[in-house]
């Protein structure tokens, strides 16, 4: 087989989960006990050897229970995918993104929201990985030297063309296009800079608060995140333990995971204004546009800062319309993928508001650093006011894992998305027959034995 008739011969889906609510890491107001979990896939190519052979890795992130609904999810898109032409698809992942979008009978699951949008989401990442393989550059590279021509025929426009047109997402590619190797260059040099939310989760001890946000100063990050939302009094103890010590000097958000109703999220922002949060995320539910637009106009100068689970570039166009969020934050896994990020990305920049994404979840760090870098290089032009979350959990279980420096994302320099999963932590962490899972179900069964011998 030539290269150019390299096809997708098979589509395989894995659900990975990772026992973290063991140490209550990832733990906040809303989600008190999560297990990390990816699900995730893999297109496999048949080819020659220069194309054929070439793997696509992509996944979304979920926190335990229904992973295995969004496997099925994924698997659901299969038939659409089986076949397609690599070459095609490295081509124009757009053409991909628009047919799973549009197929009338998935779409009625959403439309272009929940479960099969995150399904769509892990596919078109995959196939992006895929590209940025197939050019042996790393993503963040890949769109920062592509046209704006070819960058603006790979969003789609519809729903959102109110407030920006394709002429308007070419004349802000032409102009974020201005000095970017110079910026690349920068890049290369000194990183992105990232924040952390590694002290924050809400189930830590304040002496575990205390000696992480020491060590997030001690390694360079001028930003730290801590939960809030489940207890007042708590939160303003935890406030003020992570206040003593980080100092006055390095910026503290706080993030309540949609815990409240507008009154609550504005009451309660005020409560903890002494010790001067930087920004509180997702005060209310990440739907309600006009919620966040009352929370912002009655918590300033705090920012207000949501996107984790905004489900598509429509709500998004919302948010900014409506001046409801000073920061916003994208997630390289909840919307349709790559394509409707950039998408997102654009809207941003033609609002002029600064892009923070989320992260910490399995392997959303990895991801998400290549869609900063892109807009740094070649849309927004800046790092100021702009971070990357960074969470020190699970990398590990990663090819290419992010490198930390002195506070600062490095970039990644190898070919594609940072997707790929190292095969052991596959076998290890399938659910429910993986190793570890196997192992740990058959200690529960050993353990409910004893108990049940001793009564």
């Amino acid at each position: 087989m030539s290269s150019s008739g390299a096809r997708v011969i098979a589509v395989d889906t894995y659900d990975i989960r990772f026992p973290t609510s063991r140490e209550l890491d990832g733990s906040d107001a809303m989600n008190p006990d999560p297990d990390y979990s990816a699900a995730y896939v893999v297109l496999r190519t048949g080819g020659d050897a220069t194309e054929g052979g070439l793997e696509g890795h992509g996944f979304t992130f979920t926190i335990g229970r229904g992973n295995e609904v969004q496997v099925a999810a994924i698997e659901a898109l299969r038939p659409h995918i089986l076949g397609r032409s690599v070459q095609e698809l490295c081509a124009d992942p757009g053409s991909l993104a628009r047919d799973l979008t549009g197929d009338s009978q998935l779409r009625w699951l959403g439309p272009e929201k929940g479960v099969m949008h995150m399904a769509i989401g892990a596919v078109v990442n995959a196939v992006w990985d895929l590209a940025a393989k197939h050019a042996r550059t790393p993503l963040w590279r890949l769109l920062a030297d592509a046209t704006p021509e070819w960058l603006v025929s790979q969003v789609d426009f519809r729903y959102i063309a109110d407030v920006l047109t394709p002429e308007d997402a070419l004349g802000l590619l032409r102009r974020g296009g201005k000095g970017a190797a110079d910026r690349s260059a920068l890049l290369a040099e000194r990183g992105f800079p990232g924040y952390t939310t590694s002290p924050g989760w809400l189930g830590y001890s304040d002496e575990k608060l205390t000696r992480l946000a020491r060590q997030a100063v001690a390694d360079g990050f001028t930003q730290i995140k801590l939960k809030v939302g489940a207890d007042l009094a708590d939160d303003v103890r935890r406030c003020r333990v992570a206040r003593a010590a980080v100092g006055p000097d390095i910026r503290i958000a706080v993030d309540a995971n949609q815990r409240w109703n507008v009154d609550e999220a504005i009451e309660w922002t005020g409560a903890l204004a002494e010790f001067d949060p930087y920004w509180i995320e997702e005060p209310t539910s990440p739907d309600d546009v006009l919620g966040h637009a009352a929370v912002r106009k009655a918590v300033a100068p705090v920012k207000v800062a949501t996107g984790e689970h905004v489900q598509n570039r429509i709500v998004f166009k919302q948010l900014l319309q409506a001046g409801a969020i000073d920061v916003l934050q994208i997630d390289a896994a909840r919307v349709g993928g790559v394509n409707e990020n950039l998408a997102i990305l654009l809207l941003a920049a033609k609002f002029g508001v600064p892009v923070c994404p989320h992260a910490g979840g399995v392997g959303l760090c990895e991801l998400v650093q290549h869609l900063s870098m892109f807009d740094y290089v070649a849309l927004s032009g800046t790092t100021e006011n702009r971070v990357i979350e960074y969470v020190d959990h699970l990398h590990e279980h990663f090819l290419d894992p992010v490198v930390i420096r002195k506070g600062h994302y490095l970039a990644p320099t190898a070919p594609g998305f940072s997707a790929a999963m190292r095969p052991e932590s596959v076998a290890e962490f399938t659910f429910p027959d993986g190793t570890f899972w196997a192992a740990d179900l058959e200690r529960q069964k050993q353990q409910k034995q004893q108990k049940e011998r001793a009564a």
